[in-house]
């Protein structure tokens, strides 16, 4: 009781309980905020809040140690001294001052990605320069640190009595602050094993898992744990069996595996005909859901210049991205490779070069392959990711400043980056030299800025604009290719990253990741809609049979215009969820070898546990086991081949 009654153990549950309580009113708010989509019980009330109380705990329990360290430390004799008294009113203030900013960014956060503190909040703190700058651009930030900051020397005012009985309580002594110190750490040993970020399960309304968690934690958690074993964590079949149906999955009469390993996929592919060298511009677009074009169905009409060439192209009717961020559209377009678990490969650094890259396969051939980028390259590890696969890197930093008439947080103006493509291709045709142009757009992304005057929605007015500007941009740089000498012998191909937004009530909401996908060249394909299942993985082989041209693959994706009847899926993740999707059902793995499909996946899609013989479950891990083993093992790496 001496213990509970001392000054020290006072201040500490006076802070800690009002973390807590923060917590608590950041929950309820949240809930509040998204009560339709919830589909509430009175056991899901309970438990969101049961399971929430038991994460804010561990939170505020690692939290505790090192201000109890130093309440351990310091001497009894300057406890209750007036200077000292003072600096922990004023640390306690900094401490409300925090939670309230907290609050705020889990808010914030939330209304971005549906979801609490994760990976994504990781990559932000390491690319602080473009956040930051982002954050300032979209939100009156400094006048709402302001408010914070007021509010917090108010609530310490109203704290005030409760704080001056605190610290006039008789202090601990030395001996028994040890013994209250250990018993913290023991406290928190004990929740460390007890509780992680998936105390509440797998599967059910994702919103729910989400609102029981806890920010802060969730996001060291994330720190932590962005990289996962699949073999610790993930439910396996035997590696021959997983070799068996992937290469079921890969067979076309044209292919050849190379290897006996049952799970090593390098196969050479002989596509029919003589090569074409024709050039290729890869336009990928930031954010571009499936849902803002006009021939899918918006009626706000943001995209004239995408539905009239839609009108022109190979179009992709049911294309899917692979995972919820730029570096997973850039992974799966790059290296045709499943979003294995934790970070994309384009972020482990070190381990992020030397695979067979498109951009390899072209440069092997006598193509110029250049990554064009809207922002800085070292954003996501791009400019290392890119460099170490075969590409040479053109960002905004290689940019003289008089070219570049506009930018925001995130880079150049969609149109600046268009005319260094115009460039680098009049370049490479100069020098006759077929050219492979990545791009890599920005102006799609909050905070929704680009020049004044170019379409009828005024810049920073949100998403429906940056989409409407996107569009007018693209429509400006086919106006300026069409002029070219080298227009009428070139690929033009637009797909988007990812979607703009795929948070729901599912771990894996297959039509959230839908996005449109586009191959245009008037002279040299012939206009169509494809109908058959397409994942960004298949666009590299898909693009290199258009070329004719024969090559040694790591790719696990496959050219789908081969055969419009072939078996067809399309591969989704978020990170921990690794999802197959046949075109009706959606088969789901989890952490802890969880196994789960989602029936009818675009319709009522009604969850249900699965076992492992599910011939779905199968095929799901048949791709992430051999992409994680292959990742693991070299067999994804670079072999340069003699080019005929």
């Amino acid at each position: 009781m001496v213990i509970f009654g001392s000054s020290q153990f006072r201040y500490l549950a006076l802070i800690l309980t009002s973390w807590v309580t923060v917590f608590f009113v950041t929950r309820c708010v949240l809930l509040i905020g998204h009560l339709p989509a919830l589909d509430l019980t009175a056991k899901g009330l309970a438990t969101i809040f049961t399971i929430g109380l038991l994460h804010d705990l561990a939170f505020v329990a690692y939290a505790a140690v090192g201000l109890a360290f130093y309440l351990l430390l310091c001497p009894t004799k300057y406890w209750h001294g007036r200077k000292h008294r003072l600096w922990l009113t004023v640390l306690f203030a900094v401490g409300v001052f925090a939670m309230f900013f907290i609050a705020v960014s889990e808010w914030l956060f939330w209304d971005e990605f549906g979801v609490r503190f994760n990976f994504i909040a990781v990559d932000y703190l390491v690319y602080s320069d473009e956040v930051i700058n982002n954050i300032l651009e979209s939100y009156p930030i400094y006048p709402l640190i302001a408010l914070l900051a007021v509010m917090a020397v108010v609530t310490t005012y109203l704290m005030l009595p409760a704080l001056k009985s605190t610290l006039t309580a008789p202090a601990l002594p030395w001996r028994k602050r040890v013994i209250a110190y250990t018993g913290l750490i023991a406290g928190a040993l004990v929740i460390a094993i007890g509780v992680n970020q998936h105390t509440f399960g797998e599967g059910g309304n994702t919103y729910q898992r989400e609102l029981a968690a806890n920010g802060p934690y969730q996001f060291f958690a994330a720190f932590r744990n962005n990289e996962l074993d699949y073999r610790q964590f993930y439910a396996t079949l035997p590696n021959a069996k997983a070799g068996q149906i992937l290469r079921s999955e890969l067979s076309e009469n044209n292919v050849r595996f190379l290897n006996h390993n049952a799970l090593d996929i390098r196969r050479s592919v002989d596509n029919p005909g003589e090569p074409l060298r024709r050039n290729v511009i890869l336009v990928v677009i930031e954010s571009l859901s499936a849902k803002y074009l006009g021939s899918f169905g918006n009626a706000d009409n943001l995209t004239p210049n995408l539905d009239n060439l839609r009108r022109d192209s190979l179009f992709f009717n049911q294309c899917f991205a692979t995972g919820t961020r730029t570096d997973r559209g850039l992974e799966a377009l790059t290296l045709s490779i499943p979003p294995t678990q934790g970070r994309s490969i384009v972020k482990r650094l070190g381990r992020e070069s030397g695979y067979g890259s498109l951009g390899q396969q072209l440069a092997n051939q006598g193509y110029d392959s250049v990554f064009l980028y809207g922002g800085r390259g070292y954003f996501d590890n791009m400019s290392a990711f890119f460099t170490g696969n075969g590409y040479r890197v053109v960002d905004q930093d290689s940019v003289p400043a008089r070219d570049i008439h506009f930018q925001n947080a995130w880079g150049m103006a969609d149109e600046d980056l268009y005319r260094q493509v115009i460039q680098v291709a009049d370049a490479d045709y100069a020098a006759h030299k077929p050219f492979f142009l990545q791009v890599m757009t920005t102006s799609n992304h909050r905070p929704y800025t680009y020049p004044d005057g170019r379409i009828d929605i005024p810049s920073g007015n949100g998403r429906k604009g940056a989409v409407k500007y996107t569009d007018y941009a693209i429509g400006e740089f086919l106006a300026a290719a069409r002029s070219k000498p080298w227009f009428a012998n070139t690929l033009f191909v637009f797909v988007a990253d990812h979607t703009a937004g795929s948070a729901g009530q599912e771990d894996l909401p297959v039509a959230d990741y839908h996005i449109p996908l586009f191959i245009y060249a008037p002279e040299l394909i012939a206009a169509r809609d494809f109908n058959g299942l397409t994942s960004q993985i298949d666009l590299a082989p898909t693009l290199l049979g258009l070329l004719n041209l024969d090559y040694t693959s790591t790719f696990f994706g496959h050219n789908v215009l081969t055969d419009e009847n072939q078996t067809q899926r399309v591969l989704i993740g978020n990170y921990q969820h690794l999802g197959l999707f046949d075109g009706r059902d959606l088969a789901i793995l989890s952490p802890r070898a969880g196994l789960r499909r989602h029936d009818d996946a675009l319709g009522l899609s009604l969850e249900r546990t699965a076992r492992i013989s599910d011939p779905l479950i199968m095929r799901d891990i048949a791709y992430y086991q051999a992409a994680s083993y292959g990742f693991q093992n070299g067999l994804l790496n670079w072999q340069r081949e003699q080019v005929n």
